[in-house]
């Protein structure tokens, strides 16, 4: 899925003042953390995970993981905070146009 600059800047308006619902730990990226991952993406559509580590290298791997693991989207990254985004069937989030 490709979406327009217009519909990914809506995106990050909306995940603005969401808190992270995930948080990886020293373990890293688990079965059970990609299953919390899939559970809460598939509810909300759009979330925020926090990935504590500070080698900029494995956050991306860490990273690149998750959106193939998931086919999310990462909308953007900041800092230790990830954005992701997955279309549900239910469609609770409408995008603007291209």
């Amino acid at each position: 899925m490709k979406l327009s600059n217009k519909q990914k800047q809506f995106l990050k308006g909306l995940a603005h003042p969401l808190k992270p619902v995930v948080l990886l730990g020293q373990n890293g990226l688990t079965e059970g953390v990609l299953a919390e991952i899939e559970n809460a993406i598939s509810h909300h559509e759009l979330i925020k995970v926090k990935i504590a580590t500070d080698d900029r290298d494995t956050k991306q791997l860490i990273i690149d993981a998750i959106v193939r693991e998931t086919e999310a989207l990462a909308i953007a990254k900041i800092g230790h905070i990830v954005v992701l985004y997955r279309p549900s069937e239910a469609k609770k989030i409408e995008l603007p146009r291209k």
